[in-house]
């Protein structure tokens, strides 16, 4: 599995270890910061507004004023479009071919995929190196993403510097810590990054979106709820990054959504030492399997409910949503948790409010209810839904 991310990813923070991993996280960190996520949520909302006028004009040339959509396609392009503005910016039009590209190789490398529940965490993957079409998308990928960096490094004298996406900030530190004999990000680790970012963020943020739609397509009680929220607090208006932060009940679905469909459905982790457990003895170099998928509806930790959808579980916040505290794993716990999780919720928060504003939906007759793991956790058939404008 590693060899296969490795040939996707290189070293970037999910597979860096030790002073590497430190050194790398020290630098991506601030982009996820307070300011940087207000910036970005007003892209995110963009991108957003740029899909609902989208199916609104569709709906409005529709004969009965509704259309069906498939949603996780959908989805896929709005997180596309949102993790390529947040990564490059002004370089979205080249950023966009590098992280096409990298979505190619993603379904190359895990073209292989299992019904869930499964046995995954036993599954091996064939090593993608040496596929003619891979070693051409990944040299695509380097090369393009090679001459943005390149593009932006000659115009840092003008008014916009290094820029403030996620790139920029990467180059920005890595120019303050070279002034200060600091440790520097090579421009090889940078590119790393920049895979990384997509590929933790993108295909994650999607199938969260999707399975969130299709728990409010099939609960219409919580759907009422949540646009009622929604327009209590927004109103007509483009949600913010204040008024994310507001939609408890929004976020309460979120929630919900990440502990019944994990996008996630297996971690590991290797032992760093001998470590003993209770009565267990864990030697150092042991592989851990998490099984997020079995966890989350394990009914000795959630209660008897735990396959049920009940987002009122979470009104007490997620600490005492369970007998356990650690409870929900879809972005992991401790050091290694996922560091732009902030980013991912404030990113669905927007969508779904947005959506909510504008749109009634349902689940069309042809929805097969078949989750799959194939990298994330995706309905196998889609997700054909019946949208409708709620004014005019």
């Amino acid at each position: 599995m590693n060899a296969n991310l490795e040939a996707l990813l290189g070293k970037g923070l999910i597979l860096a270890n030790g002073e590497d991993w430190e050194r790398h996280r020290k630098v991506v960190h601030p982009a996820f910061n307070h300011d940087k996520l207000k910036a970005m949520s007003v892209v995110m909302a963009e991108c957003v507004e740029s899909m609902t006028q989208r199916w609104q004009s569709q709906i409005q040339q529709a004969a009965n004023s509704q259309v069906e959509l498939e949603l996780s396609r959908e989805m896929s392009e709005l997180t596309t479009d949102v993790i390529t503005r947040s990564a490059f910016g002004s370089s979205y039009e080249e950023g966009k071919e590098v992280f096409l590209a990298q979505k190619e190789l993603q379904e190359l490398a895990f073209s292989s995929s299992l019904d869930v529940p499964a046995l995954v965490f036993l599954r091996k993957l064939p090593i993608i190196r040496g596929n003619t079409r891979v070693d051409q998308l990944v040299e695509k990928s380097r090369s393009m993403l090679m001459q943005i960096i390149e593009g932006r490094l000659a115009n840092i004298g003008g008014e916009a510097g290094y820029g403030g996406d996620l790139l920029g900030l990467m180059l920005e530190a890595r120019a303050l810590e070279k002034e200060g004999n600091g440790l520097i990000l090579s421009t090889q680790e940078i590119i790393d990054e920049c895979k990384t970012f997509f590929f933790a963020g993108q295909d994650t943020t999607a199938n969260h979106l999707t399975w969130t739609m299709f728990l409010l397509s099939s609960n219409a009680q919580w759907q009422d709820k949540l646009r009622k929220e929604v327009m209590t607090v927004c109103g007509d208006a483009t949600p913010t990054h204040e008024m994310a932060n507001k939609l408890k009940l929004v976020n309460m679905v979120l929630l919900e959504s990440l502990r019944l469909y994990s996008p996630v459905v297996i971690i590991r982790r290797i032992a760093g030492s001998d470590i003993d457990l209770g009565h267990i003895k864990i030697p150092k170099g042991t592989v851990l399997s998490i099984p997020i998928a079995n966890i989350h509806r394990d009914k000795d930790v959630w209660g008897p409910d735990a396959d049920e959808f009940n987002p009122a579980r979470f009104e007490n916040g997620v600490s005492k949503a369970a007998s356990y505290p650690n409870a929900l794993l879809s972005f992991s716990q401790g050091p290694r948790a996922c560091i732009g999780q902030t980013f991912a919720l404030l990113e669905s928060q927007i969508a779904i409010a947005m959506i909510l504003q504008r749109f009634k939906f349902r689940l069309s007759a042809r929805y097969v209810h078949a989750p799959m793991e194939a990298i994330t956790l995706r309905p196998r058939f889609g997700l054909p839904i019946i949208l409708r404008n709620i004014h005019g």
